[in-house]
């Protein structure tokens, strides 16, 4: 009987010493192998959601490891201990906290075991904002954020564009802008306005200087640099009319779309068979309203901002994915809540019928037509878009005065903006689904 125990005793010890001892060497190497984090906290306890993207884009100018934690607290994150970070959040306003080995183990555990993932950030992306000469911050949304947040980018336009710059930048953001050369459709209400006659005057004199003849021929090489600029692995993010113009300017390069008043002759009567959507991010198979007595552009915009047929601006849904299989739109959803406060802008909701079957939905008003968030792939590249102008302001009407960001610190329509400011600095993998 002794003898039995003793060769029992001498398997047990055997199995631990070949199998179980290796697996907690590896286990026990991999705790103390976790270094002290700081945890940026992305939901409701966060005091300032904006100012929190701005801290981990300095972060990552710095070197500090960052990690975006998906859907873990509203997509927070994790950076290395440094009291340099510490500092920068400290004197932003941002809630930060000191995790040791242990908690930060408990936190990946949860996410590993949940629809959660740790994805790591690798390098503050270079920032291009595409806007004229003279534009104020306050002028859109991006800008606004950009500059609440701290985070440096340079204006580019058409001159840039078009000379070969925008391969200088990993993210590029059109906002409200005409790239039919139709000056924003503007033409029925403000053709007489001295800012209006200003735009025209500045528009025509840049794009005889970059060698075109109209400015509508020039605003189409500027789309066609920028749907290049996406193809060759470019990150491009649009809000309000940029989002439907550049659609509408690529589909129309070869034909004319534009009345006399804006470059001096009729349209093209044969321009609709003409139309390439294949050339186009988003949207395909829609209409173009070419009359200039009309101030929208087609049925890309289910809102119909100065027309008889406007919507009201409702609020959108966000959808919820696996941040495990789908990253990358769970990426530009993080959020404190799911529910984004409806905005208008001269584009203000996408057409359901029109957006392209390989486009993904990420936000829409319930049981409607109207999608307002949409991402999407060209070439090597990617694009998001969002529909409305400013999403702290419902109407955003001509002359209103700007939007005060610190009155919105915790805005969520802004964290959709800023989630695509980080997203280039994210480690590609491949997807999985």
């Amino acid at each position: 009987m002794n003898r039995f125990f003793r060769n029992h005793a001498f398997r047990k010890a055997r199995f631990f010493a070949l199998f179980l001892y290796p697996i907690l060497i590896v286990c026990w190497g991999n705790f103390f192998a976790l270094e002290a984090m700081h945890l940026i906290p992305m939901d409701s306890k966060q005091s300032d959601h904006l100012k929190a993207y701005g801290v981990v884009y300095r972060a990552l100018k710095l070197g500090v490891q960052s990690y975006w934690l998906l859907n873990y607290r509203g997509g927070s994150f994790a950076l290395e201990d440094s009291k340099e970070v510490e500092l920068s959040a400290r004197k932003a306003g941002v809630t930060i906290q000191y995790m040791s080995r242990a908690e930060y183990a408990k936190i990946l555990t949860v996410i590993e075991n949940n629809n959660m993932e740790k994805v790591t950030l690798e390098k503050a992306p270079d920032i291009a904002v595409y806007t004229p000469p003279g534009k104020l911050p306050w002028d859109d949304a991006v800008t606004l954020a950009l500059t609440y947040a701290d985070i440096p980018y340079d204006k580019i336009y058409d001159r840039e564009v078009v000379t070969g710059k925008l391969g200088d930048y990993h993210w590029l953001h059109l906002h409200h802008e005409d790239f039919t050369g139709q000056y924003s459709k503007f033409y029925r209400s403000f053709r007489n306005a001295p800012w209006y006659q200003r735009q025209k005057m500045e528009l025509e004199k840049l794009s005889k200087g970059l060698g075109f003849t109209t400015v509508p021929e020039c605003k189409k090489a500027v789309a066609l640099a920028i749907s290049r600029y996406v193809e060759k692995g470019g990150f491009l993010f649009a809000m309000c009319s940029a989002t439907n113009t550049l659609d509408i300017a690529l589909a129309s390069l070869g034909t004319d779309i534009v009345e006399a008043p804006f470059d001096g002759d009729g349209i093209d009567p044969t321009y609709k068979a003409k139309l390439d959507f294949a050339k186009t991010f988003a949207f395909e198979n829609f209409t173009i309203q070419t009359s200039a007595r009309e101030s929208y552009f087609g049925n890309i915009d289910v809102n119909m901002v100065n027309t008889p047929f406007k919507k009201p601006a409702m609020d959108f849904q966000l959808f919820s994915f696996s941040a495990k299989l789908d990253p990358v739109p769970t990426m530009l959803t993080q959020n404190h809540t799911d529910a984004i406060k409806g905005f208008y802008g001269l584009l203000t909701s996408f057409n359901k019928a029109i957006i392209k079957k390989s486009v993904v939905v990420l936000g829409l008003i319930p049981n409607t037509q109207r999608i307002k968030y949409i991402h999407g792939v060209k070439g090597k590249g990617q694009f998001a878009f969002l529909g409305g102008h400013d999403p702290e302001d419902y109407a955003h009407l001509v002359g209103d005065r700007h939007t005060m960001l610190e009155l919105h610190k915790n805005s969520p329509g802004y964290r959709l903006i800023l989630n695509n400011v980080l997203f280039p600095a994210a480690e590609k993998k491949e997807k999985k689904t």
